[in-house]
């Protein structure tokens, strides 16, 4: 599916939808009531509370006044509904505040002023720098004579550094003049929330130029929330408006997690609602004997000799009246109070704040706390999560001669120093690979230093070392790149960039050495990407083994490689590329297919070794969870050796003898089952002895036992207590945790970047760190912290707090109402079971209304539980299978 935007033409864009307003709310002024009556309706505790109400007013059967009931459900809901209609106000205060914002649109050639949510599609909007961007727009024209301007996405992925976006090829050299009369037509695909994807083509109608076709991809884009930073004014025509932009698709109200304990105390209204209809079967079978046989007999009671026919249901409803109380008609509304103030518990504890940072512990969602005193399973990412995620440069081996290993840091190498002054081909070429084969932006800085704006953390210590290493990126002019190398400035023009992929897990650029005029080929990856490709005849058994060599060092790594096209080779490959770029269906993998044409027959430079450290106190709380019966699985994009290092710093595993490492690999399916089977069975021996036992699988051998094995896989899921996922992507992260919710375990998943959003989301709780990546899984998270080493404090104080305190509200909500239905029983036999009511309807109220505040106060007075009691004793979080119920110590 696609449609056509016609560029500053109000008539032919008027069929596509709308204008520029969002909204976020909920409920309207008009539907509030009946859908917010609806919402809460749905729940068989409320429809069961209205029942009890309606039959109560009938006055044959009520032993009370009806107003004992009425008035704590009416008050009850009244509470709720206001909770909403207050969340859903300011929800629209911040929508009018951003609808109202206003912003400079071309309208028939004239640049006026209007708010923003009368932006139409079609429209040309002019930022200015700093300007909120308002909607989605393709760029037309920027201040930059190269087209080329800088936004900054935090608030759209969370990652703060700033962003490259170039005009199309079509409106290059186009006069500011003209951009106010520009008309033209834009094919994009209909709305979609992929924030890293716009496939389109563009027509400018002449003058401008005569029809052809030109592609876009979201570096052509500005998309709504951004930012314009570094750029004086640019200019694009609005695509998408309103709730159909990408982050309007992506926004919504997440849907409500089911916790376990709220499960259970459904589990238990039903129970009680079963054995509240036994007790009124026999209550009003007595109660109708004793009327037939002893009432009719006492004058005073004044039974008809006639009855209608109905009579028989009487006293079976007074006592379903009389019982209703069995079920709390204020639990939820006290669950929802707790909740609520243990969640301001975690954004207030002071010990949960990141000291380096500032930055606080938040919870985004309120109803889940006690979970985190359920959590069985933690599905972590590495990088970033573990790590510190400041990346520096600390080895290399380039050309089979290894670098940095007798003092650990390479750029202290006297050897590749001389290498670098004597001008050695190989280390000249792999720290130009480093300096360009990237998406950095020099920025000069006021004192006149030269700062990076980089992307990716590995990216910025690759430029920053090449930069020590007297290869320094100084400038980029749009497609011109200027490297000072020893006093002496060397441009490269970019004809090409080969974005990384998960699926390629690699990057190449194609640039031309503006002195020479050969056209060069750069490439950089995981070893696996990168390796299989090199040149006939090159032997890459060094390279090979320095991978794993720095891996074992639990260091990152990457491959860099070079190849020198020759003109006609890249012409011809160029017609081939643009028309892979421009392509609106199955473009990301016509574009990977035109890709691999030209990458191969590299010739591998050498290698890069990056150290990633642990971050503070992360050993430490992995033991201690571990001793609290809490099972940890890591989830990486590294390679295996580097992950497995890093899992034995970080207490994931014990070394030998007391761990043992079963590892799952092959590339055919037979290879996987057998490598499966193998690791089943060992577990299965296992599982009665006191070793740590862990398995590893990477990327491959995992979509092979998901497509194939699943059944296998589970079964390996539920034995062991450790894992290691290496290579695996954001989906098959994702998929790991839907396995381990089906074998109902309590899951909890933890990560910083935008690729672990979707393990988050899985997971029954989410946990997002606020980290250099950026804030995009922190604010799809339903918990956010500074640091990993908080998590211990969030489940072993804050979670074990909630759960108690959630289980002792309950039993005493339930014991409560069990206690007064039971003496209303038993008076029940002292007064004929008759019906009568022993409480008078004032009681019933207060009883109702009242008692609702106690357990909320205790529940929040918890004197015996004591934080050093749990850090001694974390096996306080053992809890039975069979009740799932914390033991307390």
């Amino acid at each position: 599916m696609k449609r056509f935007v016609y560029i500053n033409d109000d008539e032919a864009s008027n069929e596509l939808c709308c204008d520029n307003r969002i909204s976020n709310r909920k409920y309207t002024l008009w539907n509030f009531l009946p859908k917010n009556l609806w919402e809460q309706f749905s729940r068989f505790m409320n429809q069961y509370f209205l029942l009890i109400a309606c039959l109560q007013l009938w006055s044959l059967i009520t032993p009370v006044n009806p107003a004992s009931t009425w008035g704590p459900l009416i008050f009850i809901f009244a509470v709720s509904a206001s909770k909403e209609a207050w969340d859903d106000y300011h929800r629209y205060l911040s929508d009018k505040k951003a609808n109202e914002k206003e912003v400079w649109i071309v309208k028939q050639g004239i640049k006026k002023h209007i708010q923003a949510q009368d932006i139409q599609v079609g429209n040309i909007v002019w930022l200015r720098e700093n300007d909120e961007v308002p909607c989605d727009l393709v760029l037309l024209g920027t201040s930059d004579p190269q087209g080329v301007c800088y936004v900054e996405t935090a608030a759209l992925d969370g990652e703060t550094d700033l962003k490259t976006r170039i005009i199309p090829s079509a409106c290059v050299g186009i006069d500011l003049e003209l951009l106010h009369k520009m008309k033209g037509v834009i094919e994009c695909p209909i709305p979609d929330k992929d924030i890293r994807r716009f496939d389109a083509n563009m027509r400018l109608f002449p003058p401008f130029i005569d029809n052809d076709v030109c592609s876009l991809t979201i570096k052509n884009t500005l998309l709504q929330s951004c930012y314009l930073r570094n750029t004086e004014w640019a200019c694009g025509v609005s695509v998408y408006t309103g709730n159909q932009t990408k982050l309007g698709m992506s926004r919504g109200i997440a849907e409500p997690k089911l916790t376990a304990m709220d499960a259970m105390i459904d589990k238990l209204t039903g129970a009680i609602f079963v054995f509240q209809i036994v007790v009124v079967m026999v209550l009003g079978i007595a109660g109708n004997v004793w009327k037939d046989t002893e009432a009719r007999k006492q004058w005073y009671v004044q039974y008809p000799e006639e009855a209608p026919w109905y009579e028989l249901l009487v006293i079976p409803l007074r006592f379903e009246l009389l019982c209703s109380i069995m079920i709390p008609i204020s639990i939820k509304v006290s669950l929802d109070l707790v909740k609520g103030l243990y969640a301001k518990f975690i954004e207030w504890d002071v010990e949960m704040i990141d000291q380096e940072t500032g930055t606080a512990s938040y919870a985004a969602n309120t109803a889940i706390s006690e979970d985190l005193g359920q959590v069985e399973y933690i599905l972590t990412d590495k990088t970033g999560t573990l790590t510190d995620n400041k990346m520096i440069f600390r080895r290399c081996c380039i050309g089979g001669i290894f670098y940095g290993n007798e003092n650990g840091d390479a750029l202290k190498d006297a050897q590749l120093l001389n290498a670098i002054t004597s001008g050695s081909t190989d280390v000249i070429r792999f720290l130009t690979v480093m300096a360009i084969c990237n998406t950095v932006i020099p920025v000069q800085s006021k004192a006149g230093d030269i700062v990076y704006k980089a992307q990716s953390q590995d990216e910025d210590a690759l430029v920053i070392a090449a930069a020590k290493l007297h290869m320094v990126f100084v400038g980029k002019n749009a497609n011109l790149l200027d490297i000072r190398f020893n006093g002496l400035t060397i441009r490269y023009e970019v004809l090409e960039i080969l974005e990384f992929t998960s699926d390629r897990k690699r990057m190449s650029v194609v640039v031309k050495d503006c002195q020479s005029g050969k056209i060069i080929l750069l490439s950089k990856g995981a070893d696996e990407s990168i390796l299989p490709y090199a040149c006939a005849g090159q032997q890459t058994r060094t390279i090979a083994e320095a991978v794993d060599h720095y891996a074992q060092l639990g260091l990152r790594t990457l491959c860099l490689a070079w190849r020198e096209l020759e003109e006609d080779e890249y012409q011809e490959w160029s017609v081939k590329f643009k028309e892979a770029s421009s392509v609106l269906v199955d473009r990301e993998w016509r574009i990977a297919e035109v890709c691999q044409r030209l990458e191969h027959d590299l010739y591998i430079l050498g290698v890069t070794a990056i150290e990633d450290r642990l971050q503070d106190g992360v050993p430490e709380t992995i033991e201690t969870l571990r001793k609290a019966g809490i099972n940890f699985w890591m989830l990486t994009g590294d390679k295996q050796n580097t992950a497995i290092q890093i899992a034995l710093s970080c207490n994931f595993i014990s070394p030998e003898p007391k761990g043992q490492l079963l590892l799952i690999d092959g590339k055919t399916e037979d290879d996987v089952s057998r490598s499966l089977e193998r690791v089943l069975l060992t577990m299965r021996i296992t599982a009665s002895e006191p070793k740590d036992v862990a398995f590893v699988i990477d990327g491959w051998a995992l979509e092979i036992a998901l497509k194939h094995h699943r059944k296998d896989f589970v079964d390996l899921a539920i034995l062991s207590r450790t894992a290691i996922c290496c290579r695996v992507t954001p989906s098959q992260k994702a998929q790991l945790v839907e396995i381990l919710k089906s074998c109902d375990y309590r899951t909890l998943a933890i990560g910083d970047g935008g690729n672990d959003v979707r393990m988050i989301q899985q997971a029954d709780i989410g946990v997002g760190i606020s980290g250099r990546e950026g804030l995009q899984a922190a604010r799809a998270a339903d918990y956010s912290i500074g640091r990993f080493r908080f998590l211990k404090r969030l489940i072993l104080v804050h979670g074990r707090y909630s759960y108690n305190r959630t289980a002792f509200l309950s039993q005493y909500s339930f014991y409560k109402s069990l206690l007064i239905c039971f003496i209303q029983i038993f008076f029940s036999f002292i007064s004929g079971v008759s019906g009568t009511s022993l409480f008078n309807s004032v009681s019933l109220m207060a009883y109702n209304v009242f008692y609702t505040s106690i357990p909320v106060l205790v529940s929040v007075i918890d004197k015996d539980l004591s934080e050093a009691s749990v850090m001694q004793h974390p096996q306080i979080l053992f809890y039975c299978q069979a009740g799932r119920r914390l033991l307390y110590l």
